[in-house]
């Protein structure tokens, strides 16, 4: 996939959203997959799996946008390695808790600016979930987790936001601290 091909993948998830169930594997001739999609305002990130050839490293990146006069604009995005078997939804048992960070960017909003200083930045986290873990709540937003348990967080806020992993009925399974990207707020079950 070109960057052509990501930016146009992007704007189409951004417009319809990500595809419901989630897919579970890779299509002929298509080495990419959408995972995680977040919007907050006037910011958004979007997730990819890329998949290359017959390897089987993969290898996860996000992209940031910042909506300007009612379009889309890519900020730009950052990626890692992807976590073995990547498609494959783990318990809170063999992932050691319910919520993982394991990848995060940061981009500047208004690169524009003529002066160095008052940079605004959009901030993104790579999540996994395990598999009790139905929804994640981010402040007032609430986001389903996929068949695929990986969950995608854009901020624009100074500090990282606390994100607390929500079983099916509700209840507060784990919480992280986003701003604090090696220690949990708290652990609970």
């Amino acid at each position: 996939m070109n960057d052509h091909e990501v930016h146009e993948e992007c704007l189409r998830l951004l417009r319809d959203g990500l595809p419901v169930p989630a897919p579970a594997a890779f299509t002929e001739g298509r080495d990419y997959l959408p995972l995680g999609l977040d919007k907050d305002g006037d910011i958004a990130v979007v997730t990819f799996l890329h998949q290359w050839g017959d390897s089987a490293s993969s290898f996860i990146e996000g992209w940031t946008f910042h909506r300007r006069d009612g379009e889309w604009m890519e900020l730009g995005g950052a990626g890692g390695s992807a976590p073995e078997e990547p498609l494959a939804r783990r318990s809170s048992g063999e992932m050691g808790r319910h919520l993982l960070r394991y990848g995060s960017g940061r981009t500047v909003r208004n690169a524009n600016r003529l002066l160095p200083w008052g940079a605004k930045w959009v901030s993104e986290a790579r999540l996994r979930a395990s598999a009790e873990v139905a929804r994640v709540r981010v402040g007032k937003r609430i986001l389903d987790v996929p068949e695929h348990g990986h969950v995608v967080v854009v901020w624009g806020a100074r500090r990282g936001p606390v994100v607390e992993a929500l079983a099916a009925d509700g209840a507060v399974l784990d919480s992280m601290d986003l701003d604090r990207p090696s220690v949990p707020a708290a652990s609970r079950g």
